[in-house]
């Protein structure tokens, strides 16, 4: 017993002692009265591209997008000797910076505090780094790095970088033409150190195109990001990476908000707050994801650490606000942390949110990091969500020299990179949707687990699921001539088959090819109408699917059935030897028939036709030969080999181009 008394009697003279050394508070406000903002007047606090999302995705303005009221601010900062630090609308909350103990009396009795908390004790010191961010990096001997790049492919990766997109089937989506361009991606992490210097070149292109839009240090509460930490720097490289040939970043045309809300000179939750009002600077100017590879547990005060219990998505700062920020419809991923080998072993927050993406390591083979947090969050859910590369990741070091680094860090902004492109390539879908196209695509979607939760994400399977929930196509019938009608999305290198099963049959027939529009690199949408006329059907379902071809290339061949369309045909489509809408204008004849292995078509026309089909059908409808042909105003005669085909009867159709002309029955010796 006494034992057990002194302990806890020296645990006593520590949190006094601690509590002692609080210099910085969280005042939390109890409501928002008084504030002269309105619901009816978002631009008063949001960006014109802030609210063009939420109307997009039918994301409602609330209060919690109001920014706090401030008369609130203006009497804490009235207070002697207080300094109000950062303001949090989603909290509704500020933090402060004193050591006048009763300033923060002062503060507790005001009408509208809810509650006053020491957040952190020692006061920032800029340029102090602790050993939070310390990582084994690597420099890589650029003169000895392989190209690699395919003929097909867009960027030459160099074999470091094509190792890595390649686990992915990323250069899939840089190849039909989304490379991040037209996107915003939010970093919120510990500085970005030398990126505008010309010696750090994986910045190059980002610099030379004004693809930085902005940022703000949340912690020193100034512009400047690029004089403190380099851990958000060599984040910020393996997204924005642009060196040809050695490497290159997952969504290298994308645009950026730089945020650092870390400070690197101590580890307190008052971070989270920063990390809280980050998201919320990223939401109001209008990014589209936020990546962030920060996490936190526990503190330099013990007595302020989070447990377990607590990576529940509902409890600390940071999880609150990160849920809050895909509440507003960004798309949120964090690092899952780097716990896997230490007493705490688990995620980290706010990688416990649950509408975030919490991003585990593996390496290039798809071996999980044993240093990659465990999941689950502690009430159960899986975590991580996916994995990407974060073991010897390819990134700027801060030498300015390209390297090698390890954590769940690099693979964050890994997978958020892959993930701009996906979403810029289907911004009719939300936030969740890209998430779950994300989670369907995993590696092992079947059957997560605690490591890499549904899997390390395939972009090219990715990309299919969405397109086949996007796409749609209908069906029209007329005088027996079939129109159908489809919407896509493409570029020059796809096509489309058209597929069609006759009622009675078991199998679909391709029976028309459809090319795409040329000179069109950037996946785009695009609509379609194709006819096609039935010959010799008989009444019943006629069943068409559209096939979508979307890489040609023999090694990685890819198509998928974008959708299917049944046209009911209420009665039997029987055609004669003449065309039945102009009888008139265009015969043909068959010589001689029955014929044996060769006959010659007799074509007369009044006017020339340069895109001549010849389509044999048998007389379940399947076509079985193609010739293409032109001619002249009058008779023109072809000689048609047809020894292929078996005896029997088949069905001769001519067209001009989609056009039935005529059409006639042919009996093959």
């Amino acid at each position: 017993m006494k034992y057990v008394f002194f302990i806890c009697f020296a645990s006593l003279i520590f949190l006094n002692k601690t509590s002692a050394q609080f210099t910085r508070y969280i005042i939390k406000f109890k409501d928002k009265s008084g504030t002269p903002y309105t619901l009816s007047n978002p631009l008063a606090y949001l960006s014109q591209r802030s609210i063009d999302r939420r109307n997009r995705y039918g994301i409602a303005i609330d209060s919690t997008d109001l920014p706090v009221a401030p008369s609130y601010v203006t009497q804490i900062k009235n207070v002697p000797n207080v300094t109000v630090l950062n303001i949090s609308k989603w909290l509704n909350a500020v933090t402060i910076q004193t050591t006048d103990a009763n300033a923060i009396s002062t503060i507790g009795g005001f009408s509208f505090v809810r509650s006053d908390s020491a957040i952190a004790a020692r006061m920032f010191e800029p340029g102090k780094l602790n050993s939070k961010f310390e990582s084994a990096f690597t420099s890589l001997d650029i003169s000895t790095l392989k190209t690699n790049k395919a003929l097909a492919d867009y960027y030459n990766y160099g074999t470091n970088s094509f190792n890595e997109i390649h686990l992915h089937n990323g250069e899939f989506l840089h190849d039909v033409g989304l490379r991040g361009k037209g996107m915003q991606i939010a970093m919120l992490d510990n500085g970005f150190n030398n990126y505008t210097s010309a010696s750090f070149r994986a910045f190059d292109s980002v610099n030379a195109n004004n693809q930085v839009l902005g940022g703000w240090n949340f912690v020193a509460r100034e512009q400047n990001v690029t004089n403190d930490g380099s851990h958000g720097m060599s984040c910020f490289s393996t997204i924005a990476a642009n060196i040809p040939g050695q490497f290159i970043g997952k969504a290298p045309e994308a645009n950026f908000w730089l945020y650092q809300t870390e400070d690197n000179s101590s580890e307190y939750p008052i971070e989270e707050f920063n990390w809280a009002c980050g998201a919320e600077r990223a939401d109001s100017s209008g990014a589209d994801i936020i990546s962030s590879s920060l996490g936190y547990s526990t503190f330099d005060s013990a007595s302020l650490d989070h447990t377990y219990a607590d990576m529940n998505g509902n409890t600390t700062l940071a999880a609150i606000a990160a849920d809050l920020a895909a509440k507003k419809g960004m798309l949120v991923f964090i690092a899952n942390g780097n716990e896997g080998n230490s007493a705490w072993h688990y995620l980290t927050t706010p990688a416990d949110g649950d509408s975030v993406i919490a991003v585990g390591a593996v390496n290039v083979n798809g071996n999980v990091a044993s240093f990659s947090s465990y999941g689950p969050s502690s009430d159960g859910r899986i975590k991580p969500d996916v994995a990407s590369i974060g073991v010897a990741a390819v990134l700027e070091t801060s030498t300015g020299l390209v390297g090698t680094g390890s954590g769940t860090s690099f693979a964050t902004p890994n997978m958020a990179g892959l993930a701009t492109c996906l979403w810029q390539g289907f911004p009719e879908f939300n936030n969740m949707k890209i998430r779950s196209a994300l989670w369907q695509s995993g590696s092992i979607a079947n059957a997560p687990d605690d490591r890499i939760g549904y899997g390390i994400p395939d972009m090219k399977k990715a990309f299919v699921n969405l397109l086949v929930d996007f796409s749609t196509a209908t069906g029209s019938i007329a005088n027996c001539k079939t129109t159908l009608s489809w919407t896509s999305k493409d570029v020059s290198s796809m096509k489309y088959e058209i597929e069609r099963k006759i009622f009675g049959e078991s199998n679909y027939t391709k029976i028309i090819d459809v090319t795409t529009p040329s000179n069109i690199s950037i996946l785009t949408n695009h609509s379609y109408q194709q006819e096609d006329t039935l010959i010799n059907v008989q009444s019943g379902t006629v069943s068409y699917r559209i096939r979508q071809i979307l890489d040609p290339s023999v090694t990685t061949f890819t198509a998928a059935y974008i959708d299917t369309v049944d046209i009911t045909l209420g009665s039997s489509c029987v055609t004669t030897g003449v065309n039945p809408v102009n009888p008139n204008a265009e015969n043909i004849t068959i010589i001689p028939n029955p014929a044996p292995g060769q006959f010659t078509l007799r074509i007369e026309t009044f006017y020339p036709v340069n895109n001549l089909g010849i389509y044999i059908f048998d007389m379940r409808g399947s076509k079985v030969l193609r010739f293409t042909r032109s001619k002249s105003t009058g008779v023109v005669n072809f000689d048609l080999p047809v020894q292929v085909l078996p005896k029997g009867k088949y069905i001769v159709a001519v067209y001009n181009g989609n056009e039935l002309l005529a059409s006639k029955k042919l009996i093959r010796l």
